[in-house]
């Protein structure tokens, strides 16, 4: 990792993504907050917190190939500008809610581009020390999320939702001077394919192979893993902790998951792979335990509880990319994260939903996690017999 940090260029894409993340996730906290404030709505929360993420699988799916048709710092600095000139919009008092949501859609459109635009240029700076560096983004997205949403809570408290949004918007615009002013001008790699046919080839590959279909499968299930991100600000509100619970209540699962990683790395890589079903009903059970009306502290060790083994989503990242040709690594991972990002953002629909249905956003969670328990041994049973087979 040292050797990684002496690479100046690597410096900058770090200092970067650290603001970006924090960004990402300030923003998330302010707006559910705001929509929260102004209609007194679980489900309203829920599917504003659900739009930060939809867009970004609309995104991902017609627009990450910006990365490889035009220079790769230009995407990325560009997509930080328009990122920081709409926030501030955003950040505005007394704008309408249905502006506020028109022009949270268009801002996080422009994620994909840039994730896909950095992550392309990596092996590019890094050369031989393209794996430490990969380990230190992993790493610090994870303390990211730790830092925007701990800190999105008490900035929300401090400066209110549009000192918050406006704060924000200063991030993406330090993010975009900094890439401008460090990284060197490289010019754009080449055309591509068009994306949806590169998204209709990663789906028919996963969809031929069973070991493929179920790893995505288990993935995916962070459709029911991620209603308590949605629900956070209603929840904390029903507990009485108001906006800086929320940062809290956001935070206590990237912090369980940056221990489980830790934790995980103990096992045989083998035992890790055999064990993803059951990790991944690890993961939702803790979330059962709201029907028990926990409080602030509760809720944060049920949620630190499925943190830790919701870092099964490396090992099961891993192999999928271990599993797929190198020719059609791109078009396969492209399928699975642009369907990950659809549903967690549904399943934070889902939540709201449920919550106005319910009168609970603690009800929501606890049905959520027995829903995502009871597929998940389904998907353990059928991964057990795929491995067990490989094995044979």
């Amino acid at each position: 990792m040292r050797a990684a940090f002496a690479v100046p260029e690597f410096r900058v894409l770090w200092a970067a993504a650290v603001l970006s993340t924090i960004g990402d996730q300030l923003a998330r906290v302010a707006l559910s907050v705001l929509v929260f404030q102004r209609t007194g709505s679980a489900a309203w929360t829920a599917l504003t917190y659900a739009s930060t993420m939809l867009p970004a699988f609309v995104s991902g799916v017609l627009l990450t190939g910006l990365a490889d048709r035009f220079p790769r710092r230009t995407v990325m600095v560009v997509a930080d500008v328009l990122r920081a000139a709409l926030l501030a919009l955003m950040a505005v008092p007394g704008v309408p809610l249905p502006l506020v949501a028109a022009l949270l859609v268009v801002a996080q459109l422009a994620e994909p581009p840039f994730a896909a635009a950095q992550g392309a240029l990596l092996p590019t700076v890094l050369g031989e020390h393209y794996e430490a560096g990969q380990s230190v983004h992993l790493i610090t997205h994870q303390v990211g999320l730790l830092l925007g949403f701990v800190g999105g809570g008490l900035v929300v408290a401090w400066l209110g939702t549009s000192g918050a949004l406006l704060a924000d918007a200063v991030t993406f615009a330090l993010s975009a001077l900094v890439l401008r002013l460090g990284l060197a001008a490289r010019p754009a790699p080449g055309s591509v394919p068009a994306p949806h046919l590169q998204i209709r080839a990663g789906a028919l590959l996963v969809w031929r192979d069973r070991r493929l279909r179920l790893l995505v499968a288990i993935g995916w299930l962070a459709l029911f893993t991620v209603v308590p991100e949605g629900l956070a600000v209603p929840f904390s509100d029903e507990v009485g902790a108001g906006a800086a619970g929320v940062g809290l209540l956001l935070a206590a699962d990237p912090a369980g998951m940056v221990l489980g990683t830790v934790l995980l790395r103990f096992l045989p890589a083998s035992l890790r792979v055999r064990l993803l079903g059951l990790l991944a009903v690890a993961t939702a059970v803790p979330l059962v335990g709201y029907f028990f009306a926990p409080g602030l502290v509760g809720a944060l060790a049920l949620l630190a509880a499925s943190g830790v083994f919701s870092a099964y989503q490396v090992t099961a990242g891993a192999t999928f990319v271990r599993l797929v040709p190198d020719g059609q690594r791109g078009q396969a991972l492209g399928f699975a994260r642009s369907g990950l990002v659809a549903t967690q953002g549904l399943g934070v629909a889902g939540g709201g939903l449920l919550a106005t249905a319910t009168g609970s956003a603690g009800t929501a969670v606890a049905l959520a996690g027995l829903a995502g328990a009871v597929l998940a041994l389904a998907l353990t049973a059928a991964w057990s017999r795929v491995s067990a087979a490989a094995a044979g």
